[in-house]
């Protein structure tokens, strides 16, 4: 189909599909719909809603992913879409949203325009990407690709105590079939998924929409100082083991190291911190936090880690205080594979749309995919960068031109996919870390 002929995503309509989507939303600032909840199963099922008035197939696999299934004109292995439906604690309306959403108007536009493919098309809302509750991004991607076992699963806890395994349960998943049924990589050909780019290059540039080449890295942990909890007033200054004291000065040493020249693209945070027993006349004799590591380079991104958790142990035995580490999640960089990219560029360059190509410094849905077939990534700019705020913004024109070039690359992998069915759809080896080393 020449571009001429190709039909144009609708803003406005992508604007109010996005808006009633936010709207499923516990209260607060902001949007917030965890993962494995019945409000995230509730924003799937409208999905499904629209995209089974769209003309697909609708199913749910065993790790709670939603896939929509348009036909081709032949059966074969499919180009997939997609992105998340859940959020952070008070986050935006377009992380992970916009790029299903992306997928519901790509839908929307073939069944108005009566536009046949080769081969099917397959739309995804993936489960629990968001790592806000259990500490684990990508949860349902991570089943579909075989990289979650049933121990993991049982281990991952949420501020409540409750495991991801009892939360699958409690929706009405079994965590016991998700990790025994992951996707086929014959069912499928490529990925591409849509995402806003939660950083400032693109709005920099002035550039609506980017192509990435390479997904960082995490790595997360919870470290627990145990001190001495005591009375403020009749506790000397001298002597104290105050577990936040320890826990402020880790805090600042993971800052001082990852701004260290030796480790330029290194990201460290903390974003989660509780202190017990919470009292103001009382020395704080716990204090909790989490600790996200990112890098493009897996090495760097391990040791990393490595210096940081050495530094908070001498810090902690200079203050009298104990440390415990815990390992909530650990995944590689991934370059994604230089073919797909193209034709993602190369239909860009057809509809005469301006990219760049740019590093994702956040983990998606398509780094865990790219196990089960080749994937790309498309990037629509993000207002000032911000992202898991409420302020998040992209405006609507901007996705609008992110999704007819999603469209444009999902025809262009189809026609290629029933081109050359045995490359289309055989083993993917492409997944490897900067370094060279498999992931």
């Amino acid at each position: 189909m020449s571009p001429s002929a190709l039909p144009e995503a609708d803003p406005d309509r992508m604007w109010s599909t996005l808006r009633s989507m936010a709207a499923l939303s516990e209260g607060g600032p902001g949007v917030s719909r965890l993962a494995y909840t019945p409000l995230e199963r509730e924003a799937h099922a409208l999905f499904g809603t629209w995209m089974t008035a769209a003309g697909c197939e609708v199913r749910v696999d065993p790790a709670g992913n939603t896939i929509a299934t348009r036909p081709g004109r032949a059966d074969g292995p499919a180009v997939g879409t997609g992105s998340h439906l859940d959020s952070v604690y008070h986050g935006g309306r377009f992380d992970g949203i916009a790029g299903t959403m992306a997928a519901v108007e790509v839908a929307r536009m073939l069944a108005e325009s009566g536009t046949e493919t080769e081969l099917p098309l397959r739309f995804v809302a993936f489960a629990g990407e968001e790592g806000a509750r259990f500490g684990q991004a990508c949860c349902g991607s991570k089943l579909a690709a075989r990289l979650s076992s049933r121990r993991e699963l049982d281990e991952r806890r949420d501020r409540d105590g409750i495991s991801l395994a009892e939360a699958m349960n409690s929706v009405g998943l079994d965590p016991d079939l998700a990790v025994a049924t992951p996707w086929r990589p014959e069912d499928w050909s490529a990925f591409v998924e849509l995402h806003v780019e939660q950083g400032s290059v693109l709005e920099t540039a002035k550039l609506d929409v980017g192509v990435v080449d390479l997904i960082s890295g995490s790595t997360r942990l919870e470290l627990v100082i145990t001190g001495q909890a005591s009375h403020s007033g009749g506790t000397p200054m001298r002597g104290r083991a105050d577990a936040l004291a320890a826990a402020a000065e880790a805090v600042l040493v993971a800052e001082r190291i990852a701004l260290d020249p030796r480790h330029r693209g290194t990201r460290a945070t903390v974003g989660r911190l509780a202190v017990e027993p919470g009292s103001i006349t009382t020395i704080p004799g716990h204090a909790a936090f989490s600790l996200d590591v990112r890098d493009v380079d897996a090495d760097r991104q391990r040791r990393t880690v490595t210096e940081i958790v050495g530094r908070t142990r001498d810090v902690c035995r200079r203050r009298g205080t104990r440390l415990s580490v815990r390992l909530l999640a650990d995944t590689s960089a991934v370059v994604l594979p230089d073919w797909v990219r193209n034709e993602v560029t190369a239909s860009a360059g057809t509809l005469g749309i301006p990219y760049r190509v740019l590093t994702s410094g956040a983990s998606h849905d398509a780094q865990m995919i790219n196990r089960v077939t080749p994937t790309a990534m498309i990037f629509v700019a993000s207002r000032r960068g911000l992202s898991h705020v409420p302020e998040e913004w992209t405006d609507p024109a901007q996705l609008a031109v992110g999704t007819d070039l999603l469209l444009a690359s999902m025809l262009r992998l189809d026609a290629r996919a029933a081109r050359e069915p045995a490359r289309a759809a055989g083993p993917h080896t492409s997944d490897r870390e900067p370094n060279g080393a498999p992931v």
